[in-house]
C-alpha cells in the first residue's frame, strides 16, 4: 500500500474547512496539523476534527516534522511569505487563488520556484474539471470539429448579494476593494479557464462598477478582451434580484460548447437544441477526485495538470487589469 502523505492546513475559514472535508478518509492525502489566527475557528475544526493537531503558530505548523505538503487556505496578502517558507521546509505547496495582489513578490517567487526546483500550484477548482478537458479538446479540434471557425467567447455572471451569505464567516476582506470582489473570487476561475484553453488574455476594455465609499469590492464588471485571436465579453453585476449564476460559452462558425454552474457541460451545434454532456454533480466529482490525484502527482514530483504559480500569476495580472479599467 502506498504511503500516507500528511498535509497541515493554514486558514480555517470556508475553503480550509471545504478541504478537510475532502481529504477526510482519502486514500493518500492526510490531514494532521492546522492554524489559524482566529483561535475559535481552530476550536471549532478540532471539534469537527478530533484527530487533527492545532499548530501554535504557522512557523510552528511548517516546521512540523513529517509533513509532505502545506494547503493555504488563507486571505492573499501572506501567500507568498507562507509558500516561501514551506519551500524552505521542503514543502509541497497547494495554494489558494486568488495567488496575490502583490506582483513583484510572486515575480521573485515563481524566479525561485523555476531556479531550486520547488513543487507548487494554485487551487482553480475547474482545473481537473471534465469541461475545461472537454472545452480543450473542442478547441483542439480546428475548423472541421464541433465549433468549426472561432467566433467569440463569453463569460457571464451573477450574484444576489456579495459576499454571498455562505462566506459570511470568510471575514471583511471579502468585500473590500483590497483584496476581495467578485472579480477576484469567482470570475479567476473562467479567466484561468479560458487563457488555458485560448492562450493570454489582453484587455481591450474594461468598467468595473465600485461603491462611493472608496472601501467596497466592485459590484458591476462589463469588459471586452481578446485571447487567441477570439474576440471574449465578460458581463457580471451583484444583485437585480437573480439568483447566482454563471456561464461560458465558446462560439464557432458551427457549434458551441458552454460551462453552466460551474461544473455543468452542453453543447451544441448549427443552432441546434443544447444537449447536455454529463450529470453537473457527477462531473464535479469526477472533478474533485481528479484534483486530489493531482495533487499526489505533485507532492511525488509527477506530471500533473494542476495550474503553477506562473500560470496563476498570469490569470491574477489580466484580473488586476479588468479592476483598473480601461
Amino acid at each position: 500500500m502506498a504511503a500516507l502523505l500528511d498535509v497541515g492546513v493554514i486558514g480555517l475559514g470556508v475553503m480550509g474547512q471545504r478541504m478537510l472535508a475532502r481529504l477526510d478518509g482519502h486514500a493518500r492525502l492526510r490531514a494532521t496539523h492546522v492554524w489559524d489566527a482566529d483561535p475559535q475557528a481552530v476550536a471549532r475544526t478540532l471539534a469537527a476534527y478530533p484527530q487533527l493537531r492545532p499548530a501554535a503558530n504557522a512557523d510552528a505548523l511548517i516546521a512540523t516534522p513529517g509533513l509532505a505538503s502545506l494547503y493555504i487556505a488563507t486571505p492573499p496578502a501572506p501567500h507568498m511569505a507562507l509558500a516561501n517558507r514551506a519551500f524552505d521546509a521542503g514543502l509541497a505547496v497547494l495554494c489558494e487563488k486568488p495567488l496575490t495582489i502583490d506582483v513583484e513578490p510572486a515575480r521573485r517567487t515563481i524566479a525561485r520556484i523555476e531556479r531550486e526546483g520547488h513543487r507548487a500550484a494554485v487551487n482553480f477548482s475547474l482545473a481537473s474539471s471534465p469541461g475545461l478537458a472537454a472545452m480543450q479538446a473542442a478547441w483542439a479540434e480546428g475548423p472541421d470539429g464541433l465549433l468549426g471557425e472561432p467566433r467569440e467567447a463569453g463569460i457571464e455572471l451573477a450574484f444576489a448579494a456579495w459576499p454571498r451569505p455562505w462566506q459570511a464567516a470568510a471575514g471583511a476582506w471579502l468585500s473590500e476593494r483590497v483584496e476581495g470582489g467578485f472579480t477576484r473570487e469567482v470570475l479567476s476561475h473562467f479567466i484561468f479557464v479560458l487563457q488555458r484553453v485560448l492562450g493570454p488574455a489582453a484587455v481591450r476594455s474594461s468598467r468595473p462598477v465600485y461603491p462611493p465609499d472608496g472601501r467596497s469590492a466592485e459590484t458591476a464588471l462589463s469588459a471586452r478582451l481578446q485571447a487567441g485571436g477570439v474576440p471574449v465579453s465578460i458581463e457580471a453585476r451583484i444583485g437585480g434580484g437573480a439568483d447566482d449564476f454563471n456561464r461560458m460559452t465558446l462560439r464557432g462558425s458551427t457549434g458551441e460548447i458552454e460551462l453552466r454552474g460551474w461544473f455543468g457541460l452542453h453543447h451544441r451545434r448549427n443552432g441546434g437544441a443544447w444537449e447536455s454532456l454529463g450529470d453537473p454533480a457527477e462531473l464535479r466529482t469526477r472533478g474533485q477526485v481528479d484534483q486530489l490525484r493531482q495533487w499526489v502527482a505533485l507532492i511525488e514530483g509527477g506530471r500533473h495538470s494542476l495550474p503553477d504559480f506562473a500560470e496563476a500569476l498570469a490569470v491574477q495580472e489580466t484580473i488586476e487589469a479588468l479592476l483598473a479599467g480601461a
